[in-house]
């Protein structure tokens, strides 16, 4: 066992009175020793039941003859953080995160990890360090969050986000508004759309690191501590077993969890997360690969924002293995990736049927195409994303003049003063990773707009990205960011974009020897402490927004 190296022999005498100095007694000194990252905190709704989920993963781990130890990480949570100075900083947590649980498992010779982790950050940070660390390990996250019921209405987050702007355009009461605040979020758990986090914890069930039902079971159902606990028993297992994240994150693996992205319609950070996690693997996932997957794979889900059903309704419907069983059938997946069962990707799910065929459509799916799309032009050379499951279908082809803003602050201020009209494509640039720096998810503009109507007439286009409860024509991740001198940072107010997301371009019309001509607008925000050394590492959104050493 790797542990041996801090607790066996005379000459680790003195590491084992630490342990003792713990209440570790000498039958425990022989037993695997089981790291437990968790992000449990009291400021993120989805992470205030992880104490309960720790202790389960524990009961689970002494069941199989194993000794479990806790220690914490970071979170963000990005819904607190929105549209003011604290979203700058989630997209850097998620390297925190991933640093320093590698700090701590490599510190102490961890013979094996399970990760708790929820929101957006956080999962896909966990699993960079899995792959980092590379030993034996398993994801059991929190749980989705149930959808709230106002007025008899179904709602969620991104109802609150989107009644912001119902408001300001004089559609609905501060009175009304306040019912809906009081009722959207009406449990613990990951906000209950098709969002980052929910899409993160789905995409690790087929990545393969996470048991079953990891992405749907809801936070408050006892099926999620059983979860748990069976997650910490079959951790040991995987240690005698010796299967570890390197057996696992395949690019086969990627390549699955790409395609299941597409037929779920998840969140447009997946395709910065993914990326990120390979990076870890030396795994690279090309976004023209990304496009092909997305023509052969249907869109057989619709859940919020693109849609009204959410995660509990996925659960209920069979949840991802049901997904995954359908999408095998179709030839769509390689069936025979390893999974922390120790059995193929195929054999988790070979039972699996789907319970409602108006949540999981298999046989009449929306598209006969991915949910999600990279674009390419002259706009953005190294590509673009959008989540057109999520897009009206007039707004799939648009052309309109260019309104272009520095910052989410300043397109936020012109949304409130009913400065954009319909027919225009909004431009927020500055805002990537190197830019904000931080590279902020922009909810507060898309769902104002969506609000006061205008979702299905105004087109956004930023190198920052959106938040997975965005819908609407908003393209984000645009390579390479006004920073790096892209082409972003030569439009100038007024000039034509033309938008075809079906045929997956995005361009600038501006005639070329004009835009020879012109110089980049340039913008550095001036920031110290951590971002400013994020901002020196950090590499571009087609990549991953992955963070290199930092360059002298």
């Amino acid at each position: 066992m790797k542990s041996d190296a801090a607790k066996c022999g005379v000459e680790k005498a003195p590491h084992r009175s630490l342990f003792k100095a713990l209440g570790f007694i000498d039958e425990e000194m022989n037993k695997p020793l089981i790291g437990i990252a968790s992000s449990y905190s009291e400021i993120i709704p989805g992470h205030m039941n992880l104490d309960k989920i720790v202790q389960a993963v524990k009961d689970g781990i002494r069941m199989s003859g194993g000794v479990p130890v806790v220690f914490g990480t970071i979170g963000v949570c990005d819904g607190i953080a929105m549209n003011h100075t604290g979203m700058s900083y989630s997209l850097p947590s998620r390297q925190i995160i991933a640093d320093s649980i590698e700090l701590v498992a490599k510190a102490h010779a961890f013979d094996g990890l399970v990760l708790v982790p929820n929101c957006d950050k956080v999962v896909p940070g966990m699993l960079m360090a899995a792959a980092r660390v590379d030993i034996p390990s398993i994801v059991i996250s929190g749980g989705a969050m149930l959808a709230g019921k106002t007025n008899g209405k179904t709602t969620d987050l991104s109802s609150v986000f989107e009644a912001v702007g119902a408001v300001n355009a004089g559609k609905m009461t501060e009175e009304e508004l306040c019912d809906l605040e009081n009722s959207a979020c009406p449990t613990c758990g990951s906000c209950s759309g098709m969002f980052t986090a929910n899409s993160m914890n789905c995409l690790s069930e087929v990545l393969g690191m996470a048991l079953p039902y990891n992405g749907t079971i809801p936070a408050v159902f006892s099926d999620r501590l059983r979860l748990a606990k069976k997650s910490g028993m079959r951790v040991v297992e995987l240690v005698k077993e010796d299967i570890k994240p390197s057996d696992i994150l395949t690019e086969d693996a990627f390549m699955n969890a790409v395609a299941v992205d597409m037929a779920l319609g998840c969140s447009t950070n997946s395709l910065l997360h993914l990326p990120a996690i390979a990076y870890e693997c030396d795994v690279e996932i090309n976004f023209d690969k990304i496009n092909e997957i997305s023509e052969k794979v249907p869109d057989v889900c619709k859940l919020s924002p693109a849609g009204h059903h959410h995660i509990e309704d996925l659960h209920m419907a069979g949840g991802i293995p049901a997904v995954v069983n359908g999408l095998i059938k179709k030839g769509l997946l390689n069936e025979s990736c390893l999974t922390v069962t120790g059995k193929t990707l195929k054999e988790n799910v070979e039972k699996a049927v789907v319970k409602n065929s108006d949540v999981i459509r298999l046989d009449n799916p929306y598209s006969a195409t991915g949910g999600l799309a990279i674009l390419r032009g002259n706009l953005a050379p190294d590509g673009a994303v959008v989540k057109k499951a999520a897009v009206a279908p007039e707004m799939m082809k648009h052309k309109g003049p260019a309104r272009v803003f520095d910052s989410e602050e300043e397109v936020s201020k012109a949304i409130r003063e009913g400065k954009i009209n319909p027919g225009d494509v909004v431009v927020i640039r500055f805002e990537g990773p190197k830019g904000g720096p931080g590279m902020k998810e922009m909810l507060s503009p898309t769902a104002a707009l969506a609000g006061m109507g205008l979702d299905k007439s105004v087109a956004l286009i930023t190198d920052g990205r959106f938040s997975g409860a965005t819908r609407g024509a908003s393209i984000g991740h645009v390579s390479p960011e006004a920073a790096e001198g892209g082409p972003i940072a030569y439009v100038h107010e007024g000039d034509l974009i033309e938008i075809d997301i079906e045929n997956k371009y995005i361009n600038l019309l501006v005639p070329e020897e004009e835009l020879k001509n012109r110089k980049p607008k340039v913008v550095e925000k001036p920031v110290k402490g951590y971002l400013n050394v994020y901002r020196k590492g950090v590499s571009s959104a087609n990549t991953g927004a992955v963070f290199h050493s930092i360059k002298e």
